[in-house]
């Protein structure tokens, strides 16, 4: 009997274990999602009316009348400033289809919709200026070579 308590409790404790695994790995926030929502698993972004998954770390996106989920939001907002557009902040769902209420986020949060002032988790990421940053031409490269040329024998003897 006293073996059968002692497997129970043991068991008990793999389980407890496994659930404290289970929570660690929920997806973390991009940098460009607002501070202080990380326990938040959905952002609805306004301007491109697309849902963020964070646990998933997918956009969440209408084409062609059917939602799709993407590691990369489509061809057509690909330029967007995901740092500076707002950020909704969905903590009122907890299933798999934010989109289900679509039309009342639609209505609530509509394109250039502000709340708010948000500050994100991180900086956004700073381009590299092509005309300062240009890279020195390869040895051996024509660059390379025309722009070593002698104008002329200093050595003559």
């Amino acid at each position: 009997m006293k073996r059968l308590g002692l497997a129970l409790l043991l068991l008990m404790n793999v389980f407890a274990h496994a659930q404290v695994s289970i929570n660690v790995n929920i997806g973390t926030p991009p940098n460009w999602a607002p501070q202080g929502n990380d326990d938040s698993r959905y952002y609805y972004l306004p301007d491109i009316d697309t849902y963020y998954d964070v646990s998933q770390s997918q956009y969440i996106y209408v084409n062609n009348g059917q939602w799709i989920r993407d590691r990369r939001l489509p061809a057509r907002y690909r330029q967007y400033d995901l740092y500076s557009g707002y950020k909704v902040v969905l903590n009122d769902y907890k299933g798999n289809s934010p989109y289900i209420y679509h039309t009342k986020h639609r209505a609530d949060y509509p394109k250039g919709y502000h709340g708010k002032p948000q500050k994100n988790r991180g900086n956004k990421p700073v381009k590299n200026d092509k005309h300062n940053n240009r890279q020195q031409p390869k040895k051996g490269s024509p660059e390379h070579n025309d722009s070593n040329k002698s104008k002329g024998n200093s050595n003559k003897g």
